[in-house]
């Protein structure tokens, strides 16, 4: 494919950071292209930052709003527009708490306006729009493998939200106008001209007055920085080998936790991060991670050229050389500034208490650290149990957590990746847990498809990550319960379709069809030499929360077409109790965790008929058929739950614990069973 080739391009909110980096690269290195920045000079954006690009010829700045239709559509006609790159936004997330109708005006509306001129005018042959990593909400703390660009959007914040809307928009425009659109969603960026509302400018200018750093939280939360010429280039990439249609992560594998860039600043300084660092009450919501895949950006020839030490030393000369460059930013310097944007760019700050004055926090003149909050009981005594579980952001991790609360028990999440052995050492050392919960790995990304083509990642999680936790745990005593699958079977004459035989804890997997099958039996047989490990294998795992994507029952509620196998199914809500009182029992060895019995999709599909919708309809197809629409085979097993019954002898059966947990609590219509 040939290289796109622009005319007149406009960008949109070009006084602001990023933007600003982009339109100077590209009136210096394309002398041939017009660029015209169209910008409403808001709090944070600066005439100052296009002053490199102000006296060339093939540069024009026109100060006005992209929520103006008239304007806009002006300015396409008038300019002979053919590209948009669009990063006019409100983006710190701190302001989008306190004033989020604001977000919404710019990101979405803006955004809409945008794309209706370009529907009308009929001009433009490239719509580039500029998201966030954050439209993908969290990632798991303990994910090896980053969101890549079909990830679900999961947005946690009213910043993020308005961008994951405006993407949203972008996307049915192109689908229904054909506006050729292609997305960019990136990592947190740092570098010169910044407004010192962001992290990074923020603790070097208040570095630079001799103040402390304020940390939200604990300091844990880990960000991606990208400095700003490497951003820039990444873009220009995209303009012209970017594909119509198509959705760029710009990221970096490069993570760091914002204790750890306090501490670099204030080396920088020459200051005690001891006595220079405070820490804060955190945002209402504070994302703990935000993880990107950027292959896909990577085949395209751009790849990350700043180190983080070259990065930060350049970002801060640059700041010690400019100190003034945004005038009165003390409001901007707050722990948890909130701005009111009002037109014309003026800005209003609510004030916080200031250190000296305020009556939260705690004097003493020591050494402030930050002390995790652990969750435990309500009540006066000392909690018998306490767990540390792995796989915070899955389903199963929160799940754990919120029966530990439910029932009392004391409980931390993890803060290391299992491939980090000396972060697990860590944890350990600083929860001191009775028991040790993993549920975290690698399923893939829709699916298990995912791992066929990403090996490496799924080996590093699923095998290397779980035995390097078992093992710390065998050094520290501990017991760890590991979430594994069932996935490893398949029927065969031992075990036929309808025979009611199942599969037993001692027999050898025999399903190989999928990668992540052959990690998860893999780690399983290396485990039985752990003496440490209750490995529990869940299969299809089923809850009443049926607004939940990873749920069976919602899974294939929403599916065209579907087969029909008896299948072992895991009903979490009665299990995951049992795996808690498991844990308590000090139960080892391996344990075929599902409900006794079998249920087919067609008999799950006519409860979900039966007690939900009336007026539910299905369709069912082969497993030839279903073969030609996935990558990797699926596992159709019957598992012997005798060893869980014997131990629970109240486990219900599958058929009887869906309709008791699952569709009697979901119940919308008048069916009896």
């Amino acid at each position: 494919m040939s290289d796109y080739k622009p005319k007149n391009i406009l960008i949109t909110g070009a006084g602001g950071f990023i933007a600003s980096h982009v339109a100077n690269r590209l009136v210096r290195s394309y002398p041939e292209y017009k660029i015209v920045v169209l910008d409403k000079l808001d709090y944070c954006s600066n005439l100052k930052n296009l002053r490199p690009s102000q006296s060339s010829p093939n540069f024009k700045f026109v100060k006005g709003d992209i929520a103006s239709a008239d304007l806009v559509n002006y300015l396409l006609i008038t300019e002979s527009i053919d590209t948009i790159m669009h990063f006019a936004a409100q983006t710190h997330v701190d302001n989008s708490f306190g004033n989020s109708f604001e977000f919404t005006k710019n990101n979405i509306y803006g955004t809409h306006v945008l794309l209706e001129a370009c529907k009308v005018t009929g001009q433009i042959r490239r719509f580039i729009h500029v998201s966030t990593d954050e439209v993908y909400g969290e990632t798991d703390e303990d994910a090896v493998v980053g969101n890549h660009e079909a990830s679900q959007l999961l947005p946690t914040n009213p910043y993020s939200a308005t961008k994951a809307g405006a993407e949203m928009l972008v996307m049915a425009y192109g689908r229904s106008y054909g506006l050729p659109v292609i997305t960019t969603r990136g990592n947190n960026v740092y570098g010169p001209n910044q407004f010192p509302e962001k992290l990074i400018p923020k603790f070097i200018l208040l570095a630079m007055r001799g103040k402390q750093l304020p940390i939200h939280g604990d300091g844990s939360n880990v960000r991606s920085y990208l400095y700003c010429e490497d951003v820039a280039e990444a873009f220009e990439v995209i303009l012209h080998k970017g594909e119509v249609g198509h959705v760029y992560n710009i990221g970096t594998k490069k993570e760091r936790r914002v204790i750890d860039v306090a501490r670099d600043v204030c080396k920088l300084f020459n200051m005690d991060p001891e006595v220079s660092i405070k820490f804060v009450e955190n945002r209402p919501f504070n994302d703990q991670r935000y993880f990107l895949d950027d292959e896909k950006l990577k085949i395209l020839g751009w790849s990350e050229r700043t180190t983080w030490e070259e990065g930060l030393k350049k970002t801060m000369e640059w700041y010690t050389k400019n100190p003034d460059w945004w005038g009165d930013v003390s409001g901007a310097l707050l722990p948890h500034p909130r701005m009111l944007m009002m037109p014309g760019g003026i800005e209003r700050h609510f004030e916080e208490p200031d250190n000296e004055t305020a009556t939260s926090e705690i004097r003493n003149t020591q050494p402030q650290i930050a002390v995790p909050i652990s969750r435990k009981s309500n009540t006066s005594q000392k909690p018998t149990y306490k767990f540390l579980i792995y796989g915070r952001t899955g389903w199963i991790g929160g799940l754990l957590g919120q029966l530990c609360e439910k029932q009392g028990i004391a409980f931390e999440y993890g803060k290391g990746r299992l491939e980090d052995r000396v972060s697990l050492i860590a944890d350990i050392q600083n929860v001191k847990p009775t028991h040790v919960f993993n549920a975290a790995g690698v399923t893939g990304r829709p699916n298990v498809d995912w791992c066929e083509s990403h090996k490496a990642e799924t080996i590093r999680a699923n095998v290397a990550g779980t035995l390097s936790l078992a093992d710390v745990c065998k050094e520290h005593g501990l017991l760890m319960m590991n979430f594994a699958t069932g996935c490893i079977f398949e029927y065969d004459n031992a075990h036929p379709l309808g025979s009611g035989i199942g599969f037993k804890e001692e027999d050898k997997p025999n399903f190989t069809g999928s990668f992540y099958s052959k990690t998860k039996a893999m780690v399983e047989e290396l485990l039985k030499d752990y003496d440490n490990v209750c490995t529990l294998r869940v299969r299809m795992p089923i809850s009443s929360d049926l607004n939940n994507p990873r749920n069976f029952i919602t899974k294939i509620s929403r599916y065209n077409k579907v087969v029909n196998i008896p299948n072992s199914m895991t009903v979490l809500d009665e299990l995951l109790p049992i795996s808690i009182e498991m844990a308590k029992r000090n139960l080892r060895g391996i344990w075929n965790f599902t409900n006794p019995g079998v249920v087919s999709h067609n008999e799950i599909l006519e409860m979900y008929k039966n007690y939900m919708d009336p007026d539910f309809k299905w369709a069912n197809f082969t497993l030839e058929e279903q073969a030609k629409v996935i990558v990797a085979p699926r596992s159709n097993n019957e598992m012997d739950a005798t060893k869980l019954k014997t131990e629970f002898p109240e486990l219900l059966h599958i058929k009887d614990s869906l309709i008791k947990y699952v569709f009697e609590p979901n119940k919308k219509t008048n069916y009896s069973a």
